[in-house]
């Protein structure tokens, strides 16, 4: 299998049992996760050598962190020690028509506050096949944002494929913001993924197609995915199609464009969602898998990529703890749930 790279901020996660509120809740679990860490640790189920960058502090806190990477066989030798706190973030759950609710916690943390000398981008990508990193991560701060581009460059001079989840975060910067420091870095990024709401505030790409939101009709999209590819030079654009019927029930599938044809993948009824943070995630992590593994056959790797996020949502924490197989059964028709024995 191949060695892949990952980049970003892995915060803990604290929320109430099940579907309590905040306000009504005396205790709160500790869960790890970030977007790109959530990456990772999908890779790692699947076989590769997979590796997260990123700086944690060295207490026993920011160690919790890089002990739930291990645990799932993510490679921690390139995570820089030192700063003075983790990020966390709240999350409750909705359920029904309530939504789910994040509120962060992440500022001064300690990859918030690295520096380029922590990293040594050059080691880091040599012999990979793979990187990855999301809008997330340059939007933490500007120190963040500058190793994100020392980090794709090196990628870059060591031929390797960079792809991007452009993940806009309301709460982490403006869009002007992101504007401005997104699109310099798209020269770097081979495959896109990402809705036409990400790619008009992240890229201020304004498309010649009307997609409403819950519309997951792929016929807007594809205007929007050629002139994505046309403006950047993207090798494949990608994006999930959620349809959000209620916090616990969506529909999920998602749609490939690599310039030449388009794919729609088939679309899966999720109810009840046991949780959702992550499942953009999954996807990535399942998408980079596919591609791996199935070069040059679109379909085949977002066939895969929807089934291991589907899967996602019925797990509880921020990582998709599923196997190659268990997602190979849900693409190939088992849907039914039944006990495996």
């Amino acid at each position: 299998m191949a060695k892949v790279i990952t980049f970003g901020e892995i915060m803990l996660r604290l929320s109430p049992n099940g579907n309590d509120r905040f306000i009504q809740t005396d205790s709160l679990r500790v869960i790890p996760g970030g977007g790109e860490a959530n990456v990772a640790v999908s890779l790692a189920n699947y076989g590769h050598d997979s590796f997260y960058v990123s700086k944690l502090p060295s207490h026993e806190i920011g160690q919790i962190a890089v002990n739930a990477l291990r645990r799932y066989g993510v490679k921690t030798d390139f995570i820089a020690r030192g700063g003075d706190r983790i990020g966390l973030y709240y999350a409750e759950t909705g359920a029904s028509m309530r939504p789910s609710k994040v509120i962060y916690d992440r500022a001064h943390s300690a990859i918030a506050e690295a520096e380029p000398e922590d990293f040594d981008f050059d080691s880091i990508m040599e012999g990979a096949a793979w990187f990855h990193w999301s809008g997330i991560t340059p939007a933490i701060s500007d120190k963040a944002a500058l190793l994100t581009r020392l980090a794709c460059q090196e990628a870059k001079r060591h031929g390797v494929i960079v792809s991007v989840d452009l993940n806009f975060r309301k709460k982490l910067w403006t869009s002007e913001k992101a504007i401005s420091v997104m699109r310099p870095l798209m020269e770097y990024v081979d495959v896109c993924i990402g809705n036409e709401e990400d790619a008009e505030l992240c890229l201020g790409f304004k498309p010649d197609a009307d997609v409403e939101g819950g519309n997951t009709d792929a016929a807007g999209y594809e205007n929007i995915f050629r002139q994505m590819k046309e403006e950047f030079g993207f090798k494949y654009v990608v994006s999930t199609l959620r349809e959000s019927y209620s916090a616990t029930h969506n529909g999920w599938k998602a749609l490939i464009y690599d310039g030449k044809e388009f794919y729609q993948s088939g679309r899966y009824d999720i109810d009840p969602i046991i949780d959702r943070v992550g499942g953009g995630d999954s996807f990535s992590g399942g998408l980079i898998h596919g591609m791996l593994k199935y070069p040059g056959n679109q379909a085949a790797a977002l066939d895969f990529a929807v089934a291991a996020s589907a899967l996602k949502h019925t797990i509880n924490g921020d990582f998709n703890l599923v196997s190659e197989a268990e997602v190979l059964s849900l693409a190939g028709g088992n849907t039914n749930g039944r006990v495996q024995r």
